[in-house]
């Protein structure tokens, strides 16, 4: 009892340390698991993945567990930054490292990279041609434009000429829409399409937001689409802009959603009747779009959120004389142009959204940002 008490505490110990003290795999704090067989703590949700490959990890609970003497002593001798140098050595610049929050394919995939198939220790760089080649080809499911149809679709990327296009059937020879990199994103939304590998690909199209909303059955596959697709979009704006750093273009990659949901809104006049629409906030475009559904493949409208020095300003309505709609937690977004409302269903939806767009209106703007807010027309 006293060896699986000092052990217990040994293994607290390290634990604390810096390094061992954020999850080796997702950066969740205080992990309270560990691969006995990798010398890395994790947490409780990595650790399920972990016991999908038994073969190359075992984990034990580092306070329920009984450990024994050789397993403890191996800890200490590995931890987290001693595994990350071994097996994350040779990380791409472009390869997504996922965060907490991400969804469990892209965390599957991350583990299973680095620990399964070794892709990253220097001793198997063929795993990862598949990214950085010219083409990468994969046969998705794409939900119908107009319907929620799921059918199946032929994927090229191609780096020679920065661009994604999809193809109607396996021998088409003209492609049913190409990509360019230049405005294309792309993001797991597992929730909203209603699958665990659910990657949702946007892009301009006339001016307008299109989104495609695609799935692979096997997630090594979509989440090798996902990081390919990083790996041209990083060419690309290495092309496009040849003096910054690449550490300065990796943010650029992928463009996070602030805040999505559902708000009423009114029309220029603010008489018009309150509908329900979807919202999505960029803080990489600045602009708040909103479609009639969270799957419609075009948007109904955008508005550009520039900063407080160019007349743009967001405040809460208080009270519930709103006229029209069913809900009654307000939001006013002032523009040069216009004064947008809001209405949210719940107080903390409205704070959220309150705070999401304040964060974009504290934000400097870029060159970039006054060319989008003048084709924008300072909103619709």
């Amino acid at each position: 009892m006293a060896s699986l008490e000092r052990n217990n505490k040994i293994l607290l110990d390290l634990v604390r340390q810096p390094g061992n003290n954020l999850c080796a795999d997702c950066g969740a704090p205080e992990p309270d698991w560990a691969s006995y067989t990798l010398g890395v703590f994790v947490c409780l949700n990595c650790s399920g993945m972990h016991r999908n490959l038994p073969a190359v990890s075992k984990v034990k609970s580092i306070r329920l567990d009984r450990w024994e003497d050789s397993l403890v002593e191996f800890m200490q001798k590995m931890g987290n930054s001693a595994a990350r140098a071994i097996y994350e050595k040779y990380v791409p610049a472009f390869f997504y490292r996922p965060q907490q929050k991400d969804c469990n394919v892209l965390k599957d995939q991350w583990i299973r990279a680095k620990y399964e198939r070794g892709e990253f220790t220097g001793e198997n760089s063929h795993c990862q041609q598949a990214y950085s080649s010219d083409v990468f080809e994969s046969m998705l499911w794409k939900k119908g434009k107009d319907n929620k149809q799921f059918l199946k679709r032929v994927f090229l990327l191609s780096r020679k000429d920065f661009t994604l296009r999809y193809f109607i059937k396996e021998d088409s020879k003209v492609p049913k829409a190409v990509i360019s990199m230049k405005d294309l994103n792309a993001v797991f939304q597992p929730e909203k399409i209603s699958h665990a590998h659910g990657l949702q690909i946007s892009y301009l199209h006339d001016e307008r937001m299109r989104n495609l909303f695609v799935y692979h059955e096997n997630g090594q596959v979509i989440v090798s689409l996902f990081n390919a697709i990083r790996a041209t979009r990083l060419a690309y704006l290495q092309k496009k802009h040849p003096t910054l750093h690449v550490n300065d273009l990796i943010p650029q990659i992928t463009r996070h959603c602030l805040k999505e949901g559902y708000m009423e809104k009114t029309g220029p006049t603010q008489r018009e009747p309150f509908k329900k629409r979807w919202f999505t906030l960029c803080s990489g475009n600045r602009k708040l779009l909103y479609f009639k559904s969270p799957l419609d493949a075009t948007e109904l409208g955008a508005v550009f959120i520039g900063t407080e020095s160019h007349s743009y300003s967001v405040s809460e309505i208080s009270g519930r004389s709103t006229r029209g709609g069913r809900w009654h937690c307000g939001i006013t977004l002032q523009t040069p142009g216009r004064q947008f409302v809001f209405m949210c269903e719940q107080e903390q939806e409205q704070r959220e959204w309150l705070e999401a767009i304040t964060k974009v209106i504290s934000q400097a703007m870029t060159p970039e940002d006054y060319a989008n807010e003048a084709n924008l027309g300072r909103g619709k």
